[in-house]
């Protein structure tokens, strides 16, 4: 009896020690949480954040745990959705839209260990990083494409927010369709919203009644590339490859790579090495690539389009190079000085030639 006892409280305390080790493994674990403005299956910019999620999990197998949140509205939600990831015992979460700064920030506050990611944005503190894509290195690349294809000198552009980040995009792709264009002219419909389809496609026929046969956008989701398709005119693909919406229409697509970012701060997070810190890559760095340009484009074309991208990478040419001149004339940018990364970030003006007004 007694050594049948001593067995039985052996095998107690093994399965007590498993547990422990057990709890010990899944507390080791860290665990990482992505907030979506929009669905993963927008086939846009929230797609590929998601893509860089899943990246993650492959990276660190069972050493993480993931999840995420989608369709989360700008603004109260956010704050609660990102206060209720921390409150679950979340160590790093990312933030993936410009409105969710200042829920962020908030939140942040409240959880000081915790450590925040937010992307698109300029706030910081000891908890939170920020981290970007320079978007409008390919939209100076697809504005050269835009002026060298239209026909009727009319580029659309449907755009979400009058934020720096999208004001930076039409700008860029202004001025690279004026400089080989001068004929050239911008009409823009602002949607007031990253992803509705309806929307979108509405903005889409609009800026087509208005003349447009080459269409662009800022906003996440498929919907204006299908209307070119259907349209029988050409598109940009906006943060993921669209070709299987538009397999004539586009010409080539921005492709946010945030894999390699998200993978990197993982491990920061796990090692120790995490701080807070702004991150800003584009063509050079990978965080910004270009999709395939499609086949049915003009050879010269095409070689312009990759001519520049290699311009950009190696520094030879800056989109925001000066002269840079706001539409009232004013300079802002010198001949032949460059702008620093504060008046970029800060961008909310239209430049000269560009005939729109910015929202309010």
């Amino acid at each position: 009896m007694k050594l049948r006892k001593i067995f039985s409280w052996t095998g107690v305390a093994l399965s007590a020690i498993m547990a422990l080790n057990n709890t010990a493994q899944a507390e080791d674990k860290l665990k990482v949480g992505f907030v979506y403005v929009a669905p993963i299956g927008d086939h846009g910019y929230t797609f590929q954040h998601d893509v860089g999620k899943k990246a993650v999990e492959a990276e660190f197998g069972d050493k993480v745990e993931t999840t995420y949140v989608e369709n989360v509205p700008e603004g109260p939600d956010a704050e609660r959705v990102i206060r209720q990831l921390a409150q679950g015992g979340y160590d790093l979460i990312f933030t993936t839209s410009f409105g969710f700064m200042n829920p962020t920030i908030k939140v942040a506050k409240k959880f000081p260990k915790v450590k925040f990611e937010h992307a698109t944005g300029f706030k910081r503190a000891k908890n939170v990083s920020t981290y970007n894509i320079r978007f409008y290195e390919g939209r100076y690349v697809v504005g050269k494409m835009a002026g060298r294809m239209t026909k009727t000198n009319t580029i659309g552009y449907i755009a979400s927010f009058p934020i720096p980040e999208v004001i930076r995009g039409i700008n860029a792709a202004y001025l690279g369709a004026k400089s080989v264009n001068p004929d050239i002219k911008f009409k823009i419909v602002w949607v007031s919203t990253w992803f509705d389809p309806g929307k979108e496609a509405d903005a889409t026929k609009a800026l087509r009644d208005q003349g447009a046969d080459v269409i662009m956008q800022h906003t996440d989701s498929a919907a204006p590339i299908k209307i070119a398709e259907q349209e029988g005119v050409k598109a940009v693909g906006q943060a993921s490859d669209m070709i299987a919406v538009g397999p004539n229409a586009q010409m080539t697509a921005l492709v946010d790579n945030w894999a390699p970012y998200y993978i990197a701060r993982t491990k920061a997070a796990m090692d120790g090495t995490w701080k807070s810190e702004d991150t800003w890559g584009g063509l050079a760095s990978g965080m910004l690539t270009m999709a395939p340009y499609n086949k049915n484009l003009p050879a010269e074309v095409v070689a312009e389009a990759k001519a520049t991208e290699e311009d950009i990478k190696s520094g030879k040419i800056h989109v925001f190079q000066g002269p840079l001149v706001k539409q009232d004339g004013t300079v802002v940018v010198k001949e032949g000085e460059m702008p620093d990364d504060g008046m970029l970030a800060g961008m909310n003006f239209y430049v000269q030639g560009l005939e729109a007004s910015l929202p309010n």
